[in-house]
């Protein structure tokens, strides 16, 4: 390979670092969810919940079970779309019964003192809820079953949640620290040993692509390439969407598939494969001409989903008397107690909000990357969300979402860099970097505490 050649593949990997980085930011996002479980757990216990990435596993096979029910199965016809299992009218209705419900007992939490304020907790996510399901419904019909498996996964982590809190380690809470950390490393193999025994775990499965609307790419130019190669895919687009619209409607129409068509279809699919095959090189043409960044649209999507939970979790914890409780908890557990506080409840509301973000990221990475399950299905990302707690400042809640970010860019940069063998590895390098120069972490306190 001559100089020319090893400088044409240089430029290329530069070309690719933006896209690298933007990937980068989504994966570490997910991170971010799932070490706020870690550390929210920790800033009020004082202890490592190392069954968090099992409850992260058992998100994503709820979100594969809830799949199911709405028609995706392995079983359903090749080459058709399952039918929408529930109508967008009954999901609206759903939504303004809930939304009905919520703002009720928000209300009524405000006005009648005797009424614990965890209904007015329940009260508020009802109605976002209901709202959600409601908007959803009107302006994103297609996403309804997406809708649906989040909420499901979401729902289930959280009782999953507050069972481990309070069968495994509420007992042990007047035992030692190294007594409640071994019960959460019993935890975590229970799940993933006993979970072997009850979930689908070989072959593994996955989540159907076809139960995600949003899969197209999108492709947004930093340094647009020559304009008569733009000219060109504007040329190419017109053939290559009109050639596929026949071949859909042919196949719709016809019920053949892809690898059992008549002379007529195999007309139509060479001449869509074909102008698909022109397009996507003049694509490819203009997309290296240039600096761009190609992200799929679920994606974005994704990372919309993973701000607004963030974005309700801070204002949950810093504008609300739940949130002032359980900082309250965080900073003296016995003080806490005195002042009225039922720290039973602040305790359980923590693994509740900490659970649904890690069955919130399982749905999503699960659905829209289709990975395949099994019951270490949550291993690597607990380990790696660990280490993005500890990165950002273990018990910091804006230090996780730092962390969890600068976990997700690392580990695409060591793919961009061609080293993708030890794209895992670079977890325990940076724990143990962070341990030698840093062990209270990037925006956490110095301060040595005892197991």
């Amino acid at each position: 390979m001559g100089i020319t050649d090893h400088l044409t593949l240089a430029a290329i990997s530069l070309k690719s670092l933006p896209e690298q980085f933007v990937n980068g930011l989504l994966l570490g996002s997910i991170y971010a969810l799932i070490a706020l479980g870690y550390t929210m757990v920790y800033g009020v216990l004082k202890l490592i919940n190392f069954a968090h990435g099992e409850v992260y596993m058992l998100g994503a096979y709820i979100a594969l079970f809830a799949s199911y029910l709405l028609g995706f199965t392995p079983a359903a016809t090749i080459g058709q779309d399952p039918k929408q299992v529930v109508a967008p009218a009954m999901m609206a209705m759903i939504g303004i019964v809930l939304l009905v419900i919520g703002i009720a007992l928000f209300l009524a939490s405000l006005k009648v003192e005797k009424i614990p304020d965890y209904v007015k907790g329940i009260g508020g996510l009802l109605s976002v809820v209901g709202l959600l399901f409601f908007l959803v419904s009107e302006a994103q019909p297609q996403a309804l079953n997406l809708v649906i498996m989040l909420v499901s996964s979401m729902l289930v982590c959280a009782l999953v949640g507050v069972v481990i809190e309070r069968f495994a380690y509420r007992p042990m809470r007047s035992h030692s620290r190294i007594a409640s950390l071994i019960t959460a490393i019993g935890v975590s193999l229970l799940l993933q040993y006993g979970g072997a025994l009850f979930l689908p775990n070989s072959p593994p499965p996955s989540i159907s692509e076809k139960v995600n609307p949003y899969r197209e790419s999108v492709t947004m130019h930093i340094v647009p390439g020559p304009p008569e190669l733009e000219q060109q895919v504007k040329a190419a687009e017109g053939p290559y969407l009109e050639t596929k619209k026949q071949f859909d409607a042919y196949v719709a129409r016809t019920h053949e598939t892809e690898f059992s068509l008549s002379h007529e279809g195999e007309v139509i699919h060479d001449a869509a494969q074909k102008a698909a095959s022109t397009y996507n090189d003049a694509k490819r043409k203009a997309d290296t001409a240039g600096v761009s960044v190609t992200v799929q649209s679920n994606r974005i999507l994704m990372l919309g989903i993973v701000i607004l939970l963030m974005a309700g979790l801070t204002y949950l914890v810093m504008y609300t008397s739940a949130g002032r409780a359980m900082r309250a908890v965080s900073h003296d557990f016995d003080s806490a107690s005195l002042m009225g506080i039922n720290v039973n409840s602040i305790v359980t509301f923590t693994f509740v909000i900490g659970s649904s973000l890690a069955g919130a990221g399982a749905m999503m990475i699960a659905t829209f990357q289709g990975t395949p399950l099994t019951t270490f299905y949550g291993l690597l990302p607990g380990v790696k969300a660990f280490v993005a707690a500890v990165l950002g400042g273990i018990g910091n809640i804006p230090g996780a979402v730092l962390g969890g970010i600068l976990m997700g860019v690392a580990e695409t940069m060591v793919v961009w860099a061609g080293y993708s063998d030890y794209k895992d590895a670079i977890a325990f390098v940076i724990l143990i970097v962070v341990l030698l120069f840093k062990p209270g972490g990037l925006l956490g306190s110095s301060k040595v505490e005892k197991v």
